[in-house]
C-alpha cells in the first residue's frame, strides 16, 4: 500500500458519509506498491486508534474492484476477512456494485479495521494455519461459478519479461527463461480454481499472545484481494510458501533470504488437512517455487518501471527490492536443476 492519489478533506468527508461513516481524519498507508490507501479516524475515535481502511484502486478498473467485493463478501462467514462496506445508496441487486465507489473512474472501497498486528517472523504453526486458511479459501470460492466470472485477468508477464531481459546480466535472463521453460512444462490440467495471488506475510494479521509461558500466535485478519483470478491452486501456493517460508534479512544483513524448509513442511500439512493435493500438484510443487518467485522479481522490477516512467517518488512510495525475489527463484532452482538435471 502506498500513496499515488492524494484526497482533500472535503472529499474523504463526502466518500466517507456515502458509507455512514463520520470522517475525523485520513492517515496515509505507506506499505505495498500498488495503490493509495488510508486509515481512517471517526469522529469517535481516540488517539491514533482507527476504524477503516480506504483503498483508492489505481490500476484495476472498477469492473474488477466490484469481482473482488463479491470475493470478499463470499469469503466472511469462513475467514476473517473484513467485507467491503455497503454505500448508502445501495440497491441490493449486486453485491459488488453496492460497495464500489468512483474517483477519476478509479474505484474505491471502504473495509472496517481487522484485529491483529503483521508479523515479522513467522513459526511452523503459524504457516501450518496459513495453510488451513488458503484451502479453506480455496474449497470456498468454489461456490462462485463459472470462477472466470469473479477473477481479474492474469497479467502479461511475458510481457514483461520480455522489457526486463532485454537489460539483465546474460546469467540473470537465462536464469529466468530457464525456470519459464520448465513452467511451461508442467501439465496442462493442473488443479485449478479461485485464488489470492498476493498471500503475503504483510497481507496478513495475528493476534500474539502467550500461554503458559509459549508465545502463541492466532490469524485474525486476510487482506488485499485485488489479485483474485483463476490459475492453479498450486501457485497459490507456492506463492505463499515463498513469503511465509522465507526470512528475509533486512539492508543492514545483506538482505540474505533464508528458506525454512521445516515451515513449508507444517504449510502442507495445514493445507492438506482441508484439501489434499493431487500427485501432479506435489510433483510441480518445486517448479512453482521458482516460477513464482520470478513472478514476483518481475513484479518489482515492473513496479520500478512504472514509477520511473510516471514520474512517481517521494516518501509515501514504498519499493521493495527485485533482487530478493530473483535470489529466492535462483535458490529454488538450484534445488529443480539437481533433483532433474536441467
Amino acid at each position: 500500500m502506498s500513496v499515488y492519489t492524494h484526497l482533500s478533506e472535503d472529499e474523504f468527508f463526502a466518500f466517507c458519509g456515502l458509507y455512514g461513516v463520520k470522517f475525523g481524519k485520513a492517515i496515509p498507508i505507506v506499505q505495498g506498491v500498488k495503490n493509495s490507501n488510508w486509515f481512517i479516524q471517526t469522529q469517535d475515535d481516540q488517539g491514533d486508534d482507527f476504524s477503516y481502511v480506504f483503498t483508492l484502486y489505481e490500476e484495476r478498473v472498477p469492473a474488477d474492484i466490484m469481482k473482488m467485493a463479491t470475493v470478499m463478501h463470499a469469503l466472511k462467514d469462513s475467514l476473517p476477512i473484513a467485507p467491503p462496506l455497503v454505500k448508502m445508496t445501495a440497491k441490493g441487486e449486486d453485491i459488488g456494485a453496492d460497495c464500489v465507489m468512483r474517483y477519476e473512474n478509479k474505484a474505491i472501497l471502504m473495509v472496517p479495521k481487522l484485529a491483529g498486528k503483521h508479523p515479522t517472523h513467522t513459526t511452523e504453526a503459524m504457516c501450518q494455519e496459513m495453510g488451513q486458511a488458503l484451502a479453506t479459501l480455496h474449497q470456498t470460492l468454489q461456490t462462485l461459478q463459472p470462477a472466470e466470472n469473479y477473477g481479474v485477468p492474469l497479467y502479461d508477464w511475458a510481457r514483461v519479461k520480455e522489457r526486463e531481459t532485454q537489460f539483465m546480466p546474460s546469467d540473470e535472463a537465462k536464469l529466468m527463461q530457464d525456470i519459464w521453460t520448465a513452467y511451461a512444462n508442467l501439465p496442462q490440467d493442473l488443479p485449478k480454481g479461485l485464488c489470492h495471488l498476493d498471500m503475503f506475510t504483510d497481507n496478513t494479521l495475528w493476534e500474539f499472545g502467550e500461554d503458559n509461558g509459549k508465545a502463541t500466535a492466532k490469524l485474525t485478519g486476510l487482506l488485499d484481494f485485488t489479485e483474485v483470478s483463476v490459475e492453479h491452486y498450486v501457485m497459490d501456493i507456492a506463492i505463499t510458501i515463498n513469503d511465509f517460508c522465507t526470512t528475509w534479512g533486512n539492508a543492514t544483513a545483506g538482505e540474505s533470504v533464508n528458506f525454512d524448509d521445516a515451515k513449508m513442511q507444517a504449510f502442507l500439512v495445514g493445507y492438506e488437512s482441508v484439501r489434499a493435493l493431487t500427485d501432479d500438484e506435489r510433483q510441480a510443487l518445486p517448479v512453482m517455487l521458482s516460477f513464482s518467485a520470478t513472478i514476483f522479481w518481475l513484479l518489482r522490477l515492473n513496479v520500478i518501471f512504472y514509477n520511473r516512467e510516471q514520474g512517481r517518488s517521494g516518501a509515501d512510495i514504498m519499493v521493495k527490492n527485485p533482487d530478493l525475489m530473483k535470489r529466492l527463484a535462483s535458490l529454488h532452482w538450484g534445488n529443480v536443476a539437481a533433483c532433474a538435471n536441467y
